[in-house]
């Protein structure tokens, strides 16, 4: 831990459960979430998984990684805001339909297509967030 400048825990046992439960509940939701998505996550699952891993951030004291690894997460999230604030105070909407993905999909983007770019975004943020552990 202190190689990668995360603080040693002394009751990260528990922490580690609590974190493979999540990471093999997430793969088992992606196994039927694949296109064609058999299972959709609602409201609950979001909530809980965000903040899940908004707790875990702070516990470990690595919030602006979670906030580079999600970044796809805040695109989306900004997407919404940006649009309901840019509609009450112009008038005028920026994207086709907020979130940005269903905008992408309104230009003509197959669904499969927007599914493996924001992949590759999220792949290359992971990385980032990574790098960023040795360099602090």
């Amino acid at each position: 831990s202190a190689y990668l400048h995360i603080p040693h825990l002394p009751l990260a046992s528990e922490l580690v459960v609590v974190c493979t439960a999540i990471v093999g509940a997430g793969l088992g939701f992606l196994w039927f979430n694949t296109y064609p998505a058999q299972v959709f996550m609602g409201d609950v699952g979001s909530l809980a998984l965000g903040g899940a891993l908004g707790i875990i951030a702070v516990l470990v004291r690595q919030e602006l990684l979670l906030i580079i690894m999600g970044g796809v997460f805040v695109m989306e999230a900004l997407s919404v805001i940006l649009q309901v604030g840019s509609y009450k105070l112009r008038g005028q909407r920026i994207f086709r339909m907020a979130p940005i993905h269903h905008h992408y999909e309104l230009k003509g983007w197959p669904e499969p297509r927007v599914i493996v770019r924001f992949w590759i975004i999220s792949i290359v943020l992971v990385l980032a967030g990574l790098a960023t552990l040795k360099i602090r």
